[in-house]
């Protein structure tokens, strides 16, 4: 059985508002292609985009936001892997298969985007950055609800196996970790599937 899971639908906006923001967001990424992302401002940015400031700030509210802004934009297309997407990490699979697929998935995108995860964080927040931390968290609870546990408080085991994944892990990294994308996300990846075959051993 596999139930979509509803992480939440964007925010209804005028057409010219939708407009600037897709024209903000590839702005952004464009500038990101050709400098790290400590050097993104949001005078540079409205400067880049052709765009008064006042239309910066109000879309984003701080440099954090614009960050936070490309990690949403991101994670909605994640969302459309996991819920249309083909199996094991889309419907399709058994439970079990998709938990190890979705942590695999979402280790090598927490990876690909740690310079942008770092950098929306605003101080307001702890980590992991960003409104969509509890995608992982519902996505969990529903496949492990469909594995024969037992006796387990689920809400709880949930909030644990999706602290091991998000953004967390990425602030216990090093950089000398961090240096090999390709063999990190392996690596916290097969550490994820240790953790979930273990966790869900009948």
């Amino acid at each position: 059985m596999n139930q979509p899971v509803i992480w939440g639908e964007p925010h209804a906006e005028r057409a010219d508002a939708a407009r600037n923001r897709v024209h903000l967001l590839t702005t952004a990424r464009q500038m990101l292609a050709e400098q790290v992302p400590a050097k993104l401002t949001m005078d540079g940015l409205a400067e880049r985009a052709g765009l008064g400031k006042g239309t910066v700030f109000r879309r984003f509210g701080t440099r954090a936001g614009i960050f936070q802004a490309l990690l949403d934009d991101d994670e909605r297309a994640f969302q459309q892997q996991v819920l249309s997407g083909p199996p094991p990490l889309g419907p399709g699979a058994a439970p079990l298969e998709r938990l190890t697929a979705y942590g695999r998935a979402r280790a090598s995108f927490l990876v690909r985007r740690r310079d942008i995860a770092r950098a929306a964080l605003d101080g307001s927040q702890p980590p992991p950055a960003g409104p969509r931390t509890p995608m992982s968290q519902i996505h969990i609870r529903m496949l492990l609800a469909q594995l024969s546990l037992g006796r387990v408080d689920l809400d709880m085991l949930t909030i644990q196996l999706a602290a091991a994944l998000d953004g967390p892990v990425l602030f216990y990294l090093s950089s000398v970790e961090l240096a090999d994308a390709d063999e990190v996300q392996q690596r916290i990846g097969q550490a994820w599937q240790d953790l979930a075959e273990r966790v869900c051993r009948p």
